[in-house]
């Protein structure tokens, strides 16, 4: 099932929300197996990426361009050559649903719990909002 995913998160100094298609398996009912298939396939990618190996041992004037309206300049490489653990990952998703970090929306109605039905059709638009606590003091 193609559908489309946008992330924010409250902290960043992008204004809008970045739609990219993302491709899922058939078969999710709930929102928790949704979750699971997205966390799934980013640790899927995240272990495919090559591991401080440059090409390039600069940056081009379209990557600092665009690192800059993102708020960050980098050169988008990983320096540990640690594998990200599907399980940790599995677990460390719900319980950050659980405790309230992130909402998720499904065509701007969103979903309160894992196991309510996610109700996906093709070209839904799926959005994760990463909220981010204020410091300070309480009193």
């Amino acid at each position: 099932m193609n559908i489309f995913i946008q992330v924010k998160s409250a902290g960043k100094r992008r204004p809008a929300l970045e739609k990219r298609e993302y491709e899922l398996p058939d078969g999710i009912s709930t929102l928790r197996e949704l979750v699971l298939a997205v966390v799934d396939t980013e640790v899927s990618v995240y272990n495919s990426k090559d591991m401080d190996t440059p090409v390039t041992r600069y940056l081009t004037e379209v990557e600092i361009e665009d690192g800059a309206s993102g708020g960050k300049i980098g050169f988008k490489r990983i320096y540990s050559g640690k594998k990200a653990a599907g399980a940790k990952a599995r677990e460390t998703a719900i319980q950050a649903f659980e405790d309230g970090l992130f909402r998720v929306f499904v065509n701007e109605n969103e979903r309160y719990a894992l196991d309510e039905a996610a109700d996906l059709s093709e070209g839904d638009t799926l959005t994760f909002v990463r909220l981010t606590f204020l410091s300070g003091r309480l009193w």
